[in-house]
C-alpha cells in the first residue's frame, strides 16, 4: 500500500455508530425546530395583532380543542380512516390489474387508456356529487371517490414500471424459454416495484382528500363533515384541529407505505 493511500484512509475514516446517530438526530431536529419556530411566530403574531379567534385561533387555542374535544375528533376520525383505506385498496388494486392487462395487450391499452385519462381530467369536486347521487350518501360513495383519486397515478406508474424492463433481460428470458408468467413474476414485477411504491406514496395522501371531499358532499360524520360543521358555526379552533388531524392521518398512511417499501424493496 502506497503512502498516498495510507494518508487518504487516515484523513477519511469510516463513519461510526455515533456519527450515524448524530446524523439521524440532526435530520429530525432541524424540521422539528422549524415547526416549533413557526408555531411560536403564529402564537406571537395572533396575540400581538389581536386577531379574532374566529378568524385565526392561536396554537394554544387549537391545543385546548385537542384536550377538550378529543373524543369528538376521534369519533369522526374513524369513518374517514375506513373510507380512506378502503378507497386506497380498491383504487390501487384496480389500477394494478388494469396496468397488467395494458402491458400484455396493446389493444386493451389503446381502447381503455384514453378513457382513464378522460376520467382523470374531470375535477373530483365535479364528479363527487354524481357519485353521491348514484351510490347514495353512505360509505360506498366516499370509497369510490377515494379510489378514483388514487387510481390514475398508480395506473400510469405501474404501466411504466412494467414496461421498464431492459430488452436484454427479455431477450435472455426468451433464450431460456421462460413463460409469460415467469417473465412477469421474475422480471417485470420486481422492476415495477419502485414505480409502484412511488405511486402508492402519492395515493396514501390523496385517498384522505378523496374521503373528505365525499364527506363534504353528503355526510353527517367524518372529518369532512366536521370541517363543514365547524366552518358554518365559526368554531375556528375546532376547524384547525380537524385539519391537523386530517394531515396527521395522511402522514400516518404515507409513513406506513414508506415502511412497507423498505421491507419489500431490499435491493
Amino acid at each position: 500500500m502506497s503512502l498516498v493511500q495510507v494518508s487518504a484512509q487516515a484523513e477519511d475514516p469510516k463513519p461510526t455508530v455515533l456519527d450515524h446517530i448524530r446524523l439521524r438526530a440532526g435530520s429530525i431536529a432541524i424540521p422539528l425546530g422549524t415547526a416549533v419556530s413557526l408555531l411560536l411566530i403564529w402564537q406571537i403574531g395572533v396575540r400581538l395583532f389581536e386577531v379574532p379567534t374566529y378568524i385565526a385561533p392561536a396554537p394554544t387555542d387549537v391545543l385546548a380543542v385537542f384536550t377538550n374535544e378529543f373524543a369528538l375528533l376521534m369519533r369522526n376520525l374513524w369513518p374517514t380512516l375506513i373510507e380512506s383505506l378502503s378507497g386506497f385498496l380498491v383504487g390501487n388494486l384496480a389500477a394494478i390489474l388494469i396496468a397488467v392487462a395494458f402491458v400484455h395487450s396493446r389493444t386493451i391499452e389503446k381502447a381503455f387508456f384514453p378513457i382513464a385519462v378522460f376520467i382523470n381530467t374531470i375535477p373530483i369536486l365535479a364528479i363527487a356529487p354524481i357519485l353521491v347521487l348514484i351510490f347514495g350518501a353512505g360509505m360506498t360513495a366516499k370509497v369510490v371517490i377515494a379510489a378514483l383519486i388514487c387510481f390514475f397515478p398508480t395506473l400510469v406508474n405501474m404501466v411504466r414500471g412494467l414496461q421498464s424492463v431492459s430488452p436484454q433481460a427479455l431477450e435472455l428470458a426468451r433464450i431460456l424459454s421462460a413463460s409469460k408468467s415467469e417473465v412477469f413474476w421474475k422480471i417485470r414485477l420486481p422492476s415495477s416495484l419502485p414505480f409502484l411504491f412511488s405511486a402508492l406514496k402519492i395515493a396514501a395522501t390523496t385517498c384522505v382528500i378523496g374521503a373528505i371531499v365525499g364527506e363534504w358532499i353528503g355526510a353527517d360524520v367524518g372529518l369532512g363533515a366536521l370541517i363543514i360543521d365547524s366552518t358554518f358555526n365559526f368554531r375556528s379552533p375546532l376547524l384547525y384541529a380537524t385539519v391537523f388531524v386530517s394531515s396527521g392521518l395522511s402522514v400516518l398512511l404515507f409513513t406506513a407505505v414508506s415502511v412497507a417499501e423498505k421491507l419489500v424493496i431490499r435491493w
